[in-house]
């Protein structure tokens, strides 16, 4: 018996084997789950990453800025599993005119588009899976911290500390209806998302953003698998009364002061298909 027997989850944000929601999903079929993936854009190049899970899922086309998209989501869910247990937001996306210092520079219509994708979308997907969360469950979603300012991170720095009170008022809203809603702030981790941000996933120990030197615990930036265990656990009926908390999972580097520079986690950055 798994952690995720008999549930099912609803995963965005699958790209790449690298991505955070492609380690979610794996391990949460791993503890017994049947998975269903959402992306959007490069569904072809999705559709050969989801055969390389254990068990390959549907796979559904939503873009969560279309109302069209999120309107019918519950009908084209229902076309594969009776309910959802759980939802994984790893949807994130920010014009290039919005980061990389741009921050006084970028205009209303860039900023809006990375606070709808960014943040709002997590309101978004979660009202779009609710008439299938009839049993109640989980929403847990990816974060890069947003307590402090990040050289480079800029708009979507805003965008995260506005998920992350997006998560506040979800676990509020959602409560009575027993479903729970989280963030696990990822530590600096070398997926596309960070690539694509530009401000540090080439080298994180050159833009001294690496916490290898400052985390109790240590912290690899390649292996995905602690934010995705992170993930599957608050899925899991094990954290039965914690909503509305961040979590973080970085060997502990947020909790023993400032660090410089920045390397956005798998959900804070551009990747076509983030920008579902």
């Amino acid at each position: 018996m798994g952690l995720l027997t008999g549930k099912t989850i609803l995963v965005s944000g699958v790209l790449t084997t690298s991505s955070i929601a492609f380690h979610t999903a794996r391990t949460a079929q791993e503890q017994g789950a049947r998975v269903v993936l959402t992306g959007h854009g490069r569904m072809r190049l999705i559709e050969r990453i989801a055969q390389r899970l254990p068990q390959p899922p549907p796979l559904l086309e939503l873009d969560v800025t279309d109302p069209e998209h999120l309107a019918s989501l519950p009908d084209r869910l229902r076309e594969h599993v009776a309910r959802i247990d759980g939802v994984v937001h790893s949807i994130a996306f920010a014009p290039e005119s919005v980061l990389g210092g741009n921050f006084m520079t970028a205009e209303w219509p860039e900023v809006a588009e990375a606070l709808q994708v960014s943040t709002y979308s997590m309101q978004a997907l979660a009202r779009a899976a609710l008439p299938l969360m009839t049993g109640g469950g989980a929403v847990v979603g990816l974060d890069f911290d947003a307590a402090r300012s990040y050289a480079g991170y800029d708009w979507m720095g805003v965008a995260k500390a506005g998920l992350e009170s997006c998560t506040r008022y979800l676990a509020s809203y959602l409560g009575s209806s027993g479903i729970r809603a989280n963030l696990v702030a990822a530590g600096p981790l070398r997926t596309t998302a960070a690539r694509a941000v530009g401000v540090g996933g080439a080298d994180p120990a050159q833009d001294g953003a690496d916490p290898r030197g400052t985390a109790p615990l240590g912290w690899d930036e390649r292996d995905c698998e602690p934010v995705a265990k992170a993930c599957v656990a608050l899925l899991s009926d094990w954290f039965p009364a914690t909503t509305g908390e961040i979590v973080h999972v970085d060997g502990g580097a947020h909790s023993v002061g400032d660090r410089p520079g920045a390397l956005p986690a798998a959900a804070g950055a551009p990747a076509p298909e983030e920008a579902s």
